[in-house]
């Protein structure tokens, strides 16, 4: 019932945002990120700590407006996702511009392409978006939300212009399978990984990382790139990618995967640098 009663709620933002248009429906993300902030203040404890930690430079006021600027983005992207179902092929792939030429140069190696992104503009946007731009459908990771029907709503919108959603749960073998059929995989890698899991250096600490990325590029030889969507101040999204190098790698292969991972790391902690309002902060990336 719970379940039910949250899609509920869920779905009805989202036909509102559609009936209102995207440009109307971003003139609320004020008002709803700073009901989040004020009344439903949603990890924002971590969010505050992750800032602190990150970016300790900063007064205590300059931690706090960057915070609500953080609550700002993350409200845009939901009801920019929540009007995905109203949007056209048109107007996603025009509200998206594209360093293309990096990704298409990796892809036409022939080894297959592992795109690396991270819960940063509009994520969602972005791995719609480069699979009509490349031309090529990509298979994208996806953990399933704690409701079934949250899931069914994001999986529909995402695999609507021709990507695949390939279940975390399920992933690996069928990963395997799209990088040796030399096709593309998208998975987001910024989370917090295992606790007894290898660390990296991310923002001068130690911090557990998901090696997946790196783990399948070094196996299967296909190319890393990560990729980040950036808001720009009209709105419009620029879709930036770099090649992740795998020169001189160790050549033990688990020291080689955590080093991968670290040069991966490294792009995104660049990434949130430049643009530090637009990363999901909610992650416990120093957890432990």
């Amino acid at each position: 019932m719970q379940n039910k009663i949250e899609y509920f709620l869920f779905i009805s933002f989202s036909k509102l945002f559609c009936f209102l248009g995207l440009n109307t429906s971003r003139k609320i993300a004020g008002l709803l990120s700073a009901l989040f902030y004020y009344c439903v203040p949603i990890r924002k404890e971590v969010v505050f700590k992750n800032i602190a930690l990150a970016f300790p430079e900063l007064s205590e006021s300059e931690r706090t407006q960057l915070v609500k600027d953080i609550y700002r983005s993350a409200a845009i992207t939901f009801i920019e996702i929540l009007s995905l179902p109203s949007l056209t092929k048109e107007e996603l792939m025009g509200s998206v511009s594209y360093d293309i030429d990096v990704v298409r140069e990796c892809y036409e190696r022939g080894l297959g392409l592992v795109m690396m992104t991270a819960h940063f503009g509009n994520w969602e946007y972005g791995a719609i978006a480069s699979g009509l731009n490349l031309g090529v459908p990509i298979s994208v990771v996806t953990k399933d939300q704690r409701n079934p029907y949250v899931t069914e709503f994001m999986d529909k919108n995402r695999s609507r212009w021709g990507n695949k959603v390939v279940p975390l749960g399920l992933s690996i073998k069928n990963i395997y399978v799209e990088l040796k059929a030399k096709n593309v995989v998208g998975l987001v890698a910024d989370q917090r990984g295992a606790a007894d899991g290898p660390r990296v250096n991310f923002f001068g600490r130690p911090s557990a990382v998901y090696t997946g990325p790196a783990a399948l590029a070094i196996k299967t030889g296909a190319p890393l790139v990560f990729c980040v969507v950036v808001r720009q101040p009209n709105y419009h999204y620029h879709f930036q990618v770099v090649e992740v190098s795998k020169e001189n790698l160790p050549a033990d292969r688990e020291a080689a995967i955590l080093e991968l991972s670290q040069r991966a790391s490294d792009k995104l902690e660049d990434a949130i640098r430049k643009n530090p309002s637009q990363w999901f902060w909610m992650h416990n990336r120093w957890k432990y």
